[in-house]
């Protein structure tokens, strides 16, 4: 139905809105990333395991699926990690802008994933995506090792939002949520073991600002936003999904210009590289429309 698909399309750009508010967040906790990201999905998969018992939904599953799903809770920690490093060593507007070249990640990955020809346009999109990219930061160079942390972040993200999209052929958001989550905890409490000095009393010392913005970030951010977002995929190719997530750092750093002026400034370059960006998002949904619109009258 033609009324669900609008529906989707603003479920999704409500979602990544409230992705643009995931780096606030970030700016505003101040612990580090790494258990940042530790305490996020600790929270996030005691929060989806309450609404299994809840909602009763079944998550038994093969053991060969759980291997899977660990393979990209493990990718997506990273992908946040790197995220939030980014956000350390430069700023928000950064860490968002090297966000966007994700879409460009997705149109290489997917068709190795499902097997199906690079589509023409999706390339020419992602091009013109880091070309906003670019004439964003062409005059930040400074903040080299957060582009770079930015970048490796949005590969991650790309290639885990594809792996997702194969996994809902089977299972349900929520199940594949909860075992994601579960094996992030578990892969950064190993590396924090072995390479991080172990866990001590002050890394479960939290301020009371910082254990709220946490739970804001695990309860919306990530476990509801979380499974929509893989939910919306059912409906929304996962190439489609990463390309209007090129608007988190349009929404993003408007709001950090708002909060922290003396922090995040704008450029000209910043406003040339957005428009650049949404036109392509625009672009993609309307050619995306007319191709769902000319199946349908076949």
């Amino acid at each position: 139905m033609p009324n669900d698909r609008i529906k989707n399309y603003l479920h999704l750009h409500f979602l990544v809105f409230i992705a643009g508010f995931t780096a606030i967040l970030g700016e505003l906790i101040s612990i580090k990333a790494i258990p940042l990201v530790w305490f996020r999905m600790l929270m996030a998969s005691i929060l989806v395991f309450a609404y299994i018992k809840m909602a009763k939904v079944k998550s038994k599953i093969s053991l060969k699926a759980i291997l899977r799903f660990s393979i990209a809770g493990i990718i997506i920690a990273l992908h946040w990690i790197t995220f939030f490093g980014a956000i350390d060593v430069a700023n928000v507007s950064i860490a968002l802008a090297m966000f966007s070249t994700g879409a460009f990640f997705a149109s290489l990955i997917e068709p190795l994933i499902y097997k199906r020809k690079i589509i023409w346009y999706e390339i020419l999109f992602g091009i013109f995506v880091i070309a906003g990219v670019y004439i964003i930061t062409q005059s930040e160079i400074k903040y080299l090792s957060g582009m770079i942390l930015g970048i490796t972040s949005a590969f991650l993200s790309s290639l885990f939002a594809v792996l997702n999209g194969k996994f809902l052929r089977q299972h349900t958001a929520t199940v594949i949520s909860f075992y994601e989550f579960i094996s992030g905890v578990a892969f950064i409490s190993i590396f924090i073991m072995l390479f991080d000095g172990g866990f001590s009393t002050d890394f479960f010392l939290l301020s009371a600002a910082d254990f709220w913005y946490l739970f804001i970030l695990a309860s919306v951010c990530t476990a509801y936003a979380f499974i929509a977002s893989v939910y919306v995929m059912k409906l929304i190719s996962p190439f489609t999904v990463v390309l209007t997530y090129n608007l988190e750092p349009v929404y993003g750093i408007i709001m950090a210009v708002i909060l922290f002026p003396e922090k995040e400034k704008m450029s000209n370059s910043f406003y040339y590289g957005a428009v650049i960006i949404i036109s392509t998002v625009l672009l993609n949904g309307i050619i995306k429309n007319l191709r769902y619109l000319k199946r349908k009258d076949t």
